[in-house]
């Protein structure tokens, strides 16, 4: 196996085990998800014009929760310092690590928001077009957290500022994959998905290079 897929399923392992993160990210979702049509209630029309994004907004929040510990981990054990001085770059390690965390929490979010869709009601086209929006978006949820991650590497309990950081960033990915759900369920013409998409792409396309730059300006402080 090349370097790159060493690290990909490393990651993915260490995030599934018990206290990686993606099994709470799984249980958080499932639970603000089940909590809003209970405090909604029993409207099936509100609660299927809502549901696009109340899936998205839980969605991002529960990624979040794994978010701080992408390069949290190896620098603290000294793992970081290693990885930095091997054959692989910086730029191709973070790519890893945003793919493993999206492999491990928002791929399996996106697979559980279908079960998750029937307490809102939700047509087959509207639930087709949640899965469709949140397979699309979430790359960019782990790629501008990792981002968020890096910058936050070095400072202690960052935890509580990466949030701060990253969700103004991803207000585009809510709006537009919201959107794409309700556009669907109402039968209009969707452009949400092309611009969701030009969004994810970008964010994907830069975001190893942005956190390449961060870890590398932690490492040498």
């Amino acid at each position: 196996m090349t370097p790159f897929f060493v690290l990909l399923s490393r990651d993915i392992r260490l995030a599934v085990r018990a206290g990686g993160g993606a099994a709470l990210a799984l249980a958080f979702f499932a639970c603000v998800v089940t909590l809003v049509p209970l405090g909604v209630g029993a409207d099936l029309k509100l609660l299927a014009r809502i549901a696009g994004g109340v899936l998205w907004v839980a969605a991002v929040l529960a990624a979040l929760l794994s978010l701080d510990r992408l390069f949290q981990a190896d620098y603290e054990d000294g793992s970081l310092d290693l990885i930095a001085l091997s054959p692989l770059s910086l730029e191709t390690t973070a790519l890893a690590k945003i793919a493993a965390h999206w492999l491990a929490t928002g791929l399996p979010l996106t697979v559980l928001s279908a079960l998750l869709a029937v307490l809102f009601d939700l047509s087959s086209t509207g639930t087709a077009a949640l899965v469709i929006s949140l397979l699309i978006g979430t790359p960019a949820v782990s790629a501008i957290g990792g981002v968020g991650a890096a910058l936050t590497l070095s400072i202690r309990r960052g935890g509580l500022i990466l949030p701060l950081i990253v969700l103004p960033l991803l207000a585009p990915a809510v709006i537009f994959g919201s959107g794409a759900v309700l556009a669907a369920e109402d039968g209009l013409a969707n452009g949400a998905f092309l611009f969701l998409a030009a969004f994810s792409l970008l964010s994907v396309a830069l975001s190893p290079f942005a956190a390449a730059a961060s870890v590398r300006l932690n490492l040498a402080t």
